[in-house]
């Protein structure tokens, strides 16, 4: 998966701008940065490249997708085009916009760079683009746009396909994107509303969660980005009126240090932010004595990734946290005064029908009905090219072979009613959505679903133990869902 010509990663993080060497020409060379999707979050990925490629001369242009549409007027000219794929509904968005871009830029050097480009490589080339490129994207798109600049010619990629050596971070410039206002807002409890704004404290993950998509590309390995950087690109955001931070690490415990300096940084200078972090349920419970301090420093909710409550499931995953574990970790953030979110992949190929009917009841018991977007009750478990759930044994009997339309390896559940409870609830949560209905009603009509799916009659719920509604940011927390029709239309 991972081959083709490769540079020096030592040098080309040395010498990331100019490694290529030629003859500059005088007519302005043009990179456009495009982002499909990213949690309605305003992206880093591409405020982040857009520095390092200014600072080396180089004009820049940001297109969004999920708010902006793909200008010609903006492609037009361009001499590099540059797609982020941090996500699976990302690049299922960027293999749909592909031919269009390339008929808006027919002359512009196609890049995709992010979490997802190593790993669907193959297909991205068959799809016309010249350059593929994962983990520390930066230096490998410097070096890339240098060597356009000074040949004006395609040529062949001979930067790392996966670049994971330490480099230089710049503060963010966001500049070209559209307004934060225009991104997802969080909700409070009270019916009010935040502008957030999106930081990264660090990249990659120490942890290798099985079906983790950050591990085929990161092995292990995790890049802190400075305390000073992230403070400034906070405070950047909170003079384009940011109200709350959503840090976007994988884990914001895989430097627990590094955390508590950006938190409390955070805490010093703008101590009306809030802000909200992602950190596994394990690093919940082994650094509990620092929740305290979270909170103190404006932390409003943590999303964690449950997965399952079965134990034989986690295992499958390699979670390193129990189903017990999950009532600890929400035990202990309800005494720091942290709301929780949990995330959960609900379908696997290991999922009963009495296993997703224990799920719900562990909701219930741990009155987290109102902290969990249903969407999280239909998430079926993605296998990308590359995950490590290829490594278990026996696990390649239960998939099939990897499909470019879905990106990824189709399965077949052994019980044909738990694959039909899952489009059900599925098409339930885009109606449910649709309709406006609240979490506690969608919940209850997915407890009924459940039930009747084993012939069985729902228990009824207690409405008064639904649990208190969290804060929550007004585009839920996923990464591997069908790609809507409106994001399609933008191109």
């Amino acid at each position: 998966m991972f081959a083709g010509p490769r540079a020096s990663p030592d040098a080309l993080a040395a010498n990331p701008v100019g490694a290529m060497g030629g003859v500059e020409s005088d007519a302005p060379f043009r990179a456009v940065l495009i982002n499909p999707y990213e949690l309605g979050r305003q992206p880093f990925a591409l405020a982040e490249p857009a520095a390092w490629l200014k600072r080396a001369g180089f004009e820049v242009a940001c297109i969004d997708l999920a708010l902006q549409r793909l200008d010609p007027r903006t492609l037009a000219g361009a001499g590099l085009v540059a797609i982020y794929v941090g996500m699976h509904t990302a690049t299922r968005i960027a293999v749909e916009a592909i031919p269009r871009i390339k008929a808006l830029a027919p002359a512009a050097h196609l890049c995709v760079y992010g979490l997802y480009a190593p790993m669907n490589e193959t297909l991205l080339r068959e799809l016309g683009v010249g350059t593929v490129l994962g983990g520390e994207f930066e230096p490998g798109l410097s070096s890339l746009a240098e060597r356009l600049r000074s040949t004006r010619r395609n040529g062949t990629q001979s930067e790392p396909l996966i670049h994971l050596g330490r480099i230089e971070f710049l503060t963010p410039d966001r500049t070209g994107l559209p307004p934060l206002a225009r991104y997802a807002r969080l909700q409070m409890p009270d019916g009010s509303n935040k502008v957030v704004g999106f930081a990264e404290g660090s990249r990659g993950c120490k942890h290798l969660c099985r079906h983790c998509p950050v591990v085929p590309v990161y092995q292990g390995k995790f890049r802190i980005v400075p305390v000073d950087v992230v403070m400034a690109d906070i405070r950047s955001q909170v003079a384009m009126g940011a109200e709350h931070i959503s840090f976007g690490d994988p884990d914001f415990f895989n430097g627990p240090t590094h955390a508590l300096k950006l938190v409390r940084a955070l805490r010093a200078e703008f101590p009306g932010v809030t802000f909200d972090a992602v950190i596994k349920v394990q690093h919940l419970i082994n650094h509990a004595e620092l929740l305290a301090e979270l909170k103190r420093c404006g932390c409003l909710f943590i999303t964690a990734a449950v997965e399952a409550v079965d134990d034989a499931i986690l295992e499958y995953l390699d979670k390193n946290h129990t189903a017990a574990d999950f009532g600890r970790a929400v035990a202990l953030l309800r005494q720091a005064g942290i709301a929780f979110a949990p995330t959960f992949v609900a379908f696997t190929p290991w999922t009963t029908l009495e296993g997703y009917v224990g799920l719900l009841q562990r909701i219930i018991e741990l009155e987290l009905v109102e902290s969990v977007p249903p969407i999280q009750l239909c998430i079926r478990l993605l296998v990308p090219q590359g995950s490590h759930l290829l490594k278990l044994p026996g696990f390649c009997d239960l998939i099939q072979d990897f499909d470019a339309k879905i990106l990824g390896h189709p399965w077949a559940h052994r019980d044909p009613r738990v694959d039909d409870l899952q489009q059900r609830v599925q098409a339930l949560v885009a109606s449910a959505e649709e309709a406006g209905l609240l979490r506690r009603e969608v919940f209850a009509r997915i407890w009924a679903m459940a039930h009747e799916a084993l012939g069985k009659t729902a228990p009824p719920l207690d409405p008064s133990n639904p649990g208190s509604p969290i804060p929550h940011l007004s585009e839920p927390w996923y990464c591997c869902a069908e790609p809507t029709t409106q994001q399609l239309q933008r191109f």
